[in-house]
């Protein structure tokens, strides 16, 4: 089953939207509070000079991209690592961010809907979600190049694939996107997947709300929506 995740803009952080992340990727902290870093930064003190000046770089590499992941309007970034067929892992990361509209939103979904239905070779196609109308973008893009060992970027590791899903929030002018990026050119099949099967379980309706509402009333039955469509996709 996979793990449940709430997310929420972040000026509330009050669930607006609930999905399922599967089993194999390791969320972000985007808000972590003061204490817990005052913990990482008096367990600093106590390294070795060279070993603190080394830390000391790590957290402020940590604190820029949770600074730029949080001005993006990100909600969840999640690390994955996965076995492939070779013995080793394959990586991926995953993001959810919202996306303001400076119209309908569902206009804006229903354009780009239509334009992928119209297009289909450009990389984007319509796709009709539990939750409402969507679509599927996914591009081969090169990959960022390391500033500090430029040497490291080979043509077998220059590019990455990224998938993109955008859905409309029901009752605010923005987008929720979805977004799948691997350096891993061979598991981009697999990895449209994982991400196809995330944003099949998108939900706007609270599950613990819908669930406690069926207890009250409770017959065996197959489970419907957002559930049915969680077990689906991750078992």
């Amino acid at each position: 089953m996979a793990n449940e995740v709430t997310t929420a803009p972040q000026d509330t952080r009050k669930p607006a939207f609930w999905y399922g992340l599967p089993v194999g990727y390791m969320s972000l902290d985007l808000l972590p509070p003061a204490e817990r870093l005052m913990e990482i930064v008096n367990q600093f003190r106590g390294l070795p000079e060279q070993e603190r000046d080394e830390a000391d770089r790590a957290l402020r590499l940590y604190a820029g991209i949770i600074s730029l992941l949080n001005t993006n309007r990100v909600q969840e970034c999640a690390l994955g690592m996965h076995p492939d067929d070779a013995g080793g892992f394959t990586t991926s990361v995953f993001t959810v961010s919202t996306l303001p509209t400076s119209g309908s939103a569902k206009l804006v979904v229903a354009g780009l809907a239509g334009s992928a239905a119209d297009s289909p070779d450009e990389g984007m196609r319509p796709l009709e979600l539990p939750c409402g109308l969507g679509f599927l973008s996914e591009k081969r893009s090169p990959a960022p190049r390391s500033s500090r060992h430029p040497e490291r970027s080979d043509a077998a590791s220059s590019h990455i694939w990224q998938g993109t899903v955008a859905v409309a929030a029901p009752s605010a002018p923005e987008l929720i996107v979805l977004q799948m990026v691997t350096p891993d050119l061979d598991s981009a099949d697999d990895y449209r997947n994982i991400l196809l099967g995330i944003a099949r379980t998108l939900t706007f309706t609270d599950p613990a709300r819908a669930m406690a509402a069926a207890d009250e009333d409770r017959e065996p039955e197959a489970p419907t929506g957002a559930a049915a469509a969680m077990r689906n996709d991750f078992g």
